[in-house]
């Protein structure tokens, strides 16, 4: 089955009773009111200061550690939801994602995080909305916070804290995006939401190794953009491993558009 046949297979169905409440969530998997609102997201503050980046303990691609030096700035609490990218959509005339159908999203997904938007979309909404993509490093300190934490709530797994392929296959079922904010147990330190898992988030920062990488790979440049925080499909089959660590990052062209991919936006603080 590919990624497009699984998303569909795991939209509800017509008629299907919506108030479905699993292991771990908050909020049930698919309802029809907005919990978030269709306004752009409220932001959190992420302070001025140093943290640690990247690993020394997994893909080469991850490493080494370092330390990077941000000023501070505000992140989106949430994911872009589906029904606020219709709000974007509807005001501006820009095109929908391919999941819509007459421009709007499936039931009972209001709240799911807007996926099969390219990088340009991501830009486009965030600049519409009077802010930005974040910087990956910006996305990695929100989700670890300065403490080097490898998950967002801490340095072991939870398979109940976010929605991954790990999640799914302890529930025996088909998995799909999950309204955002469902996984309260999965906050970052600094409040954040859905940093793991979920979707793949987009961020602004090319494809480029780490400072002392020693691991040289075509790949790296200025072709692919940096996306991070795993998601809810098991992409084993394209070796990206264990998506779930805040550390972990994947790259792709700008133009991709994917069921597992969406973004949050960020802002200067000054």
């Amino acid at each position: 089955m590919t990624l497009s046949d699984t998303a569909r297979a795991a939209a509800p169905a017509a008629g299907t009773s919506l108030a479905v409440l699993l292991p771990g969530m908050s909020v049930p998997l698919y309802y029809v009111h907005t919990r978030v609102g269709t306004q752009p997201n409220e932001m959190i503050y992420i302070p001025a200061g140093e943290f640690t980046m990247g690993t020394n303990d997994r893909l080469p691609d991850e490493g080494p550690a370092h330390t990077v030096t941000l000023a501070a700035y505000y992140i989106d609490t949430y994911e872009v939801t589906n029904g606020q990218y219709k709000a974007f959509i509807d005001a501006t005339g820009h095109k929908s994602p391919s999941h819509f159908e007459n421009r709007t999203y499936p039931d009972g997904k209001v709240d799911h995080p807007v996926t099969e938007v390219t990088w340009y979309d991501a830009r486009d909404y965030c600049t519409w909305a009077g802010k930005r993509l974040p910087t990956d490093a910006e996305w990695e300190k929100a989700a670890r916070g300065t403490d080097a934490r490898s998950y967002p709530w801490g340095n072991e797994f939870g398979v109940n804290r976010a929605n991954t392929p790990q999640y799914w296959v302890a529930l025996g079922r088909e998995g799909d995006t999950s309204p955002v904010g469902a996984f309260e147990d999965g906050k970052s330190a600094y409040g954040l939401y859905d940093m793991s898992g979920n979707v793949w988030e987009w961020t602004d920062s090319w494809y480029r190794a780490y400072p002392g990488n020693q691991h040289p790979t075509e790949n790296y440049g200025e072709t692919y953009k940096t996306l991070k925080g795993g998601s809810w499909w098991d992409c084993t089959f394209y070796k990206c491993g264990i998506s779930a660590p805040s550390f972990n990052r994947s790259f792709f062209l700008r133009t991709t558009r994917n069921p597992s991919f969406g973004f949050r936006c960020a802002k200067d603080a000054s």
